[in-house]
Formats: C-alpha cells, sequence, structure tokens
C-alpha cells in the first residue's frame, strides 16, 4: 500500500507537467504541505526526493567521464583496442611499436572524454518526457532501474550528438591517422581497412562507459548514505531503508 500510494504521488506530478522544472516545484510544494498533514508532506518529499536523485545521479555520471582521464584512467570503463584489431595490436608490440597502439587507445578514450558532457542536457530531456509506466518502473524497479530507462530512451539522440563530437576529436587528437599507421604497419592490418568503423566503436564504448557509470551512481544514491548528499535524499532514502 505504501509504495502504491508513493507512486502515486509521483506520478501524478510527472503526469501533469511537461516541463522538469515544474515538476520539481510542485513536488517541492507537496513537500512543504499546506495542512498539517505529516503524512501527506512525507509522500511529497519522497516524490521530489526521487526526482532529485534522478538529476543528481546523471549529472555525477557526466561530471566523472566528461573530464581528463574519466575514460583512460577508469579500468571499468577505459575504450581498449577493439576485438578486431587485437591480433594487429599484439603483433605491434611484439615488433617495439607498442607507442603506437598506446596513442592509438589515448585518442580513443579522449574522444569519449570530450563527448561525454553533451550527455547532460540529453538526459534532463529524457527526465521531461518520462511517463506514468515509466515512473512506476523506476519507483519500483532494480537498483538501475533509472539507468535502464535512460538507456533505452536516450541512446539514439546521444548517438547522434556523439558521432561528430567523437569523429573530429579523433582527428584532431591524430587518432584516425595512428589507426590507418597501424593497419599499414601490422601483419595481416591492410585486410581490415575499409572493413571497420572506428567511430562507431568509439560512440559505442562511450556510451557503454556512461551508462556503466550512471549504474553506479544509481545504486549509490539508493544504498549508500555517504553518497545521498543533500538533507532531503538523506531523508528521503533513510525512510525508505526502513
Amino acid at each position: 500500500m505504501r509504495k502504491r500510494f508513493l507512486a502515486i504521488v509521483l506520478l501524478t506530478s510527472i503526469s501533469c507537467f511537461a516541463q522538469l522544472d515544474e515538476i520539481l516545484k510542485k513536488a517541492q510544494s507537496a513537500a512543504q504541505g499546506t495542512n498539517g498533514d505529516t503524512a501527506g508532506l512525507s509522500q511529497g518529499k519522497i516524490a521530489y526526493g526521487l526526482m532529485e536523485a534522478l538529476r543528481i545521479s546523471t549529472s555525477n555520471a557526466v561530471a566523472r567521464t566528461g573530464r581528463p582521464d574519466g575514460f583512460l584512467k577508469n579500468e571499468a570503463i577505459k575504450i581498449l583496442l577493439p576485438d578486431k584489431l587485437k591480433a594487429v595490436g599484439k603483433g605491434m608490440r611484439l615488433m617495439g611499436m607498442g607507442a603506437q597502439v598506446d596513442e592509438l587507445e589515448i585518442g580513443m578514450n579522449r574522444a569519449a572524454e570530450q563527448a561525454a558532457p553533451k550527455a547532460k542536457a540529453i538526459f534532463l530531456d529524457a527526465l521531461k518526457q518520462m511517463t506514468f509506466t515509466d515512473a512506476r518502473q523506476i519507483l519500483t524497479g532494480s537498483d538501475t532501474a533509472a539507468t535502464q530507462y535512460f538507456k533505452r530512451t536516450s541512446s539514439a539522440d546521444l548517438t547522434t550528438e556523439f558521432s561528430p563530437i567523437v569523429h573530429h576529436a579523433m582527428e584532431n587528437v591524430g587518432v584516425v591517422k595512428q589507426y590507418n599507421s597501424l593497419l599499414q604497419s601490422a601483419p595481416g592490418g591492410t585486410a581490415l581497412a575499409g572493413n571497420f568503423d572506428l567511430d562507431k566503436y568509439v560512440v559505442g564504448k562511450t556510451l557503454d562507459g556512461l551508462f556503466f557509470t550512471l549504474g553506479q551512481e544509481e545504486k549509490k544514491i539508493r544504498k549508500n548514505p555517504a553518497a545521498q548528499t543533500t538533507d532531503l535524499l538523506k531523508e528521503v532514502f533513510g525512510q525508505l531503508r526502513k
């Protein structure tokens, strides 16, 4: 009964307003209350707290990935040579040309780091489009239910936004040149020329890393009191753990 009532409060807020700011204002107004009803006050705070959690988790994920070394120094999401090039890369290292392989990997990660900040606005747009069903699934779903929602609704827009940024960034840092040089220099490399879309690979791995990080941020806010960085989040998620 409690979960269903919480869902009604949250979903009513979401379905009635198109803009995120308006959703938050209405939920905050409910949290403040006007009739002295403690139960109503608590439910309003939970609705507002969930929206704040989504905003904070997406902002944190973008901030962690969209900075220097956000991908490169994070082993969980670091972009490595694609499987089709691993044999080529291994041959290059055996020939004493490992530095070229390293430069290619560094360039791919730098491109991902430059693209990631564009995700923030797209995630906010996805919040504005949240439906009754989406909100119910996030409220009652798994520890990464919100991440799955963003992955489902934002991947196409993120791919469109990231693709030119990744291509331009890889050209600027010399990835394309390094890639072509690697194919020309390594045994069997020329067979791959024209048969592999490096841009598409890097964009896909950028999305994978971003959503992985978002999932970690969502889990922390749901479960870890230290990640609940505002009084509202501490109060709301502290109550839900009871």
